[in-house]
């Protein structure tokens, strides 16, 4: 099977989790993202310093994020860029959810599964994902093209300064 990679993804071995963390991982999860294959175990962030802060709380917790610059139990996937460390566990890339190919998605699975299926969070649905329709502003660029508005509970609300839309930023406070 598959996890969906959205926005910058935090996969981790489901059998490290089991083995390895002291307490329980849906008690740090902090947000509505988490899917599992019940081989990897993937949780969504929007921003870098959300992605970090949760890694650094899975380490805390008895996880290894990297040794030697490879990932050991946990990987950091970028939807459009993939692994964003060397992984010698998982497979990335995208799948078609419908016969015409107009739903990709990006995925990843344990390296060597045969299955195609893919796990998405409770209540996922293409319409309202970022597969569906995100828009990525690099960190070092937030300041020349998004004007920050507001904060409402716990989404960064901007001004995107070329379209005039407002843009949306789930942030989790982790």
């Amino acid at each position: 099977m598959s996890v969906i990679v959205e926005g910058i993804s935090v996969v981790t071995r489901t059998d490290a989790i089991a083995s390895k963390l002291q307490g329980d991982f849906l008690s740090l999860v902090p947000n509505q993202t988490y899917c599992t294959d019940n081989e990897l175990t993937r949780v969504g962030f929007m921003t870098p310093m959300d992605t970090e802060s949760f890694v650094r709380l899975l380490t805390s917790a008895g996880l290894i994020h990297l040794k030697d610059r490879a990932a050991i139990d946990i990987v950091v996937v970028d939807q459009l860029r993939g692994p964003l460390s060397l992984c010698s566990w998982i497979e990335y890339g995208q799948i078609a959810l419908d016969s015409a190919g107009t739903q990709r998605v990006a995925v990843c699975r344990l390296k060597g599964s045969e299955s195609n299926r893919v796990v998405m969070p409770s209540g996922w649905t293409f319409a309202t994902s970022l597969s569906n329709s995100h828009k990525f502003v690099p960190t070092e660029q937030v300041s020349n093209t998004m004007k920050f508005i507001r904060s409402e509970d716990g989404v960064d609300v901007y001004l995107d300064l070329v379209t005039g839309e407002e843009r949306y930023v789930g942030r989790t406070g982790a």
